[in-house]
């Protein structure tokens, strides 16, 4: 993310990876299933191949979309930026922030990641959502001390009059 003259960059993070605990489960059952397939059709050293290059790949998957999701707030700007090959960013002003909420299930909170909610005024992709953060009440918490400063930009600026 390019930042402009004078702009400091608040946060900057990851979807963790204990929230993508259950993309790794699955994909190591679904490892489990093809290897039992497999050593029931063929022998037990191909079954154990497939079991390998099944989990090896969705770990390979999991850890390539966690570091390819970029969620950055700065004191002007909230910004999401998602992929390697093909790119997909969403930005918006920071004082277009309406509400800023976090989610966490009975798994996350003991995980300690969550999902923080960003509505914004205006489009029709007015929601902007950090999934899988981890500590979000922190994310909220800073965006909350952020746009109080400045309503208008989230900068503490000299009012003229």
């Amino acid at each position: 993310m390019d930042l402009q003259p004078g702009e400091r960059v608040i946060y900057e993070g990851h979807p963790s990876w204990r929230a993508i605990l259950g993309f790794y489960l699955k994909g190591i059952v679904i490892g489990a299933v093809l290897a039992g397939i497999c050593a029931l059709i063929d022998s037990t050293a191909t079954a154990t191949g497939v079991f390998v290059a099944v989990v090896a790949l969705t770990i390979l998957i999991g850890f390539v979309r966690r570091v390819a999701t970029v969620y950055t707030i700065t004191d002007r700007r909230l910004n999401i930026k998602k992929g390697i090959i093909a790119r997909k960013v969403q930005e918006t002003r920071l004082g277009r922030v309406q509400n800023a909420n976090f989610t966490q299930g009975f798994i996350e909170r003991v995980l300690q990641v969550g999902d923080v909610e960003f509505t914004t005024a205006g489009t029709e992709e007015s929601n902007f959502v950090f999934a899988g953060v981890a500590e979000p009440e922190e994310v909220v918490q800073k965006v909350d001390e952020a746009t109080h400063a400045n309503p208008d930009t989230g900068l503490d600026e000299p009012q003229t009059a």
